[in-house]
């Protein structure tokens, strides 16, 4: 593991972990929740994130990285100051949950266009449901998806509903936070 991953998954383990009694997106209960913006509205961790995403990504040829709106937002942004300091272009976008009720009222905000390829950001995936979200709409762009990309795979169903059909790559699994996952 790269200093900057040793680091960054430190700093998750100290800002962005909680245990107790949580509902989960996906509607399923737990005994813990990792609260990711804790972390990666952080200084330290915005640069740590950028370099690591961008040592995951940069043998993908993507036009754009992005993902579904709160967690991929901060994600894109830090990655694509990390191309920027590579001297590569790099489209950051996020994707709306639901259309703005005025202005323009798309769902995907920032440059996306039929053909780019696709890095889809996410922060914390359970069982891939609200990735197939950002999924359905980039690919209705018709840009192709180049890899599906999270900070953690809480290891409940993300893997198994995402690797069949796309290039699966999450920065940590819940196992690297010495939990154990759901049902086993």
């Amino acid at each position: 593991m790269s200093d900057a991953r040793c680091r960054l998954l430190q700093v998750f383990k100290e800002r962005a972990v909680s245990f107790g009694r949580f509902t989960l997106a996906s509607g399923k209960e737990s005994s813990y929740y990792i609260n990711s913006k804790k972390a990666i509205f952080f200084s330290e961790a915005v640069w740590l994130l950028g370099d690591v995403l961008f040592q995951m990504t940069k043998d993908l040829r993507t036009d754009a990285a992005g993902g579904l709106e709160v967690g991929a937002i901060p994600m894109a942004a830090a990655l694509a100051q990390r191309y920027h300091l590579e001297g590569r272009a790099l489209e950051g976008f996020f994707v709306r949950k639901q259309p703005k009720g005025h202005g323009s009222q798309e769902r995907i905000e920032g440059v996306l266009r039929e053909g780019m390829r696709v890095a889809v950001l996410d922060d914390v995936l359970t069982t891939g449901g609200s990735v197939q979200q950002a999924i359905a709409e980039i690919e209705k762009v018709g840009a192709k998806i180049a890899a599906v990309v999270c900070i953690v795979d809480r290891l409940e169903g993300a893997r198994e509903l995402l690797a069949p059909k796309y290039d699966y790559r999450p920065i940590f699994t819940i196992r690297d936070f010495g939990i154990e996952p759901a049902g086993e």
